[in-house]
C-alpha cells in the first residue's frame, strides 16, 4: 500500500467515526475495525464510556482504564492483569473469574458487582467501594484494602491471606477476625461460640484453640492445624477438612454432617463413638493411634 493510500484509509476512518452518531466506545472500535477482545493489550482508555459492554474474556491486561466507566459491563472471565484501574466506576458489572492480579483499583467504585471467583492478588483496593460487592472465593492474597468499603460485602470463602487492612477499613468484625486467624499464628485462641461459618481458614494455625459451641458449618480448613482444640458442641456441618490435623481434639456433640474428611489426620480423639469412626474413615479420614505414632491406622472393619 503506497503512503497515499494510507493516508486515504485513514482519512475515511476517520470521517466514519466522525459522523457515528454514537459516543460508545464499544461501537466506535467496530466502526474502526478493532476486536476489542483481543486487540486492546495495553491501550490507553483513559475515561473511555464502556457502560455496559460485553468483554467478556477479554484480554485487557496492562490497559489504561482510569476513571473510565464500566458500570453493569460484562468482564467475567476477562484478563485484567497490571491495568490501571484508578478511580474506575465498575458498579453492578460481572467480573466473575477474571484476572486482576496486580492492577491498580485504589479508589474504585465495585459497589454491588459480582466479583466471584476474581483473582485480586497483590492488587491496589485502597480506597475502594467494595460495599455489597460479591466477593465469594475471591483471591484477596496480599491485596491492599487499607480504606476500602467492604460493608456488607460477601467474603464467603474469599482468601484474606496477607491482606492489608487499617483503622479506615471497613469491614464486619467476622472477617476482620477470619483474617487475622490466617495470618497470626497462636496458640490456645479463645473462640468460645464465634461464627466462623463459610470462613476460608486453609492452613490456619489453630492448635490448642478454644472452639466450643463456634460455627465452623462450610469453613474451609484444609491442612489446618487443630491438634489439641476443643471443638465441643460446634458445627462442622459442610466443612472442608481435607489434611487437616485434627489430633487430640474434643469432638463433644460436633456434627460432622457432609464435611468433607479425606486425609484428615484424628488421633487420642475425645467425643468420637466406634460408628462415627467408622463413618469418618469411610469417607477417608485418618486415625493413627496417638498424635506421634504414624504406625499404625485403622482401617475400616
Amino acid at each position: 500500500m503506497s503512503d497515499a493510500d494510507f493516508i486515504r484509509e485513514v482519512e475515511e476512518l476517520y470521517q466514519r467515526i466522525a459522523e457515528a452518531d454514537t459516543d460508545n466506545f464499544v461501537e466506535l472500535a467496530e466502526i474502526a475495525g478493532l476486536d476489542i477482545k483481543t486487540d486492546l493489550v495495553g491501550a490507553n482508555l483513559n475515561r473511555a464510556d464502556l457502560s455496559k459492554a460485553n468483554l467478556r474474556g477479554a484480554d485487557l491486561s496492562k490497559v489504561n482504564l482510569s476513571r473510565a466507566n464500566l458500570s453493569e459491563a460484562n468482564l467475567s472471565g476477562s484478563d485484567l492483569s497490571e491495568a490501571n484501574l484508578s478511580g474506575v466506576d465498575l458498579s453492578g458489572a460481572i467480573l466473575s473469574g477474571a484476572i486482576l492480579s496486580g492492577s491498580d483499583l485504589s479508589e474504585a467504585n465495585l459497589s454491588g458487582t459480582n466479583l466471584w471467583q476474581a483473582d485480586f492478588s497483590e492488587t491496589d483496593l485502597s480506597g475502594a467501594n467494595l460495599s455489597r460487592a460479591n466477593l465469594w472465593e475471591a483471591n484477596l492474597s496480599g491485596a491492599n484494602l487499607s480504606g476500602a468499603n467492604l460493608s456488607r460485602a460477601n467474603l464467603i470463602g474469599a482468601d484474606l491471606k496477607n491482606t492489608q487492612i487499617d483503622e479506615k477499613t471497613f469491614i464486619a468484625d467476622k472477617w476482620c477476625l477470619v483474617r487475622e486467624i490466617v495470618n497470626i499464628d497462636r496458640n490456645k485462641r479463645r473462640l468460645t461460640g464465634v461464627d466462623l461459618s463459610y470462613a476460608n481458614l486453609k492452613k490456619s494455625f489453630l492448635a490448642e484453640a478454644n472452639l466450643i459451641g463456634a460455627d465452623l458449618t462450610g469453613a474451609i480448613l484444609t491442612y489446618a492445624n487443630l491438634t489439641d482444640a476443643d471443638l465441643s458442641g460446634s458445627n462442622l456441618e459442610q466443612a472442608n477438612l481435607i489434611e487437616a490435623d485434627l489430633t487430640g481434639v474434643s469432638f463433644n456433640r460436633v456434627s460432622f454432617n457432609n464435611a468433607i474428611v479425606k486425609d484428615a489426620r484424628f488421633g487420642s480423639n475425645t467425643g468420637i463413638s466406634r460408628t462415627l469412626q467408622q463413618d469418618l474413615i469411610a469417607r477417608g479420614a485418618i486415625f493413627e493411634d496417638a498424635p506421634g505414632d504414624r504406625s499404625r491406622v485403622l482401617v475400616p472393619v
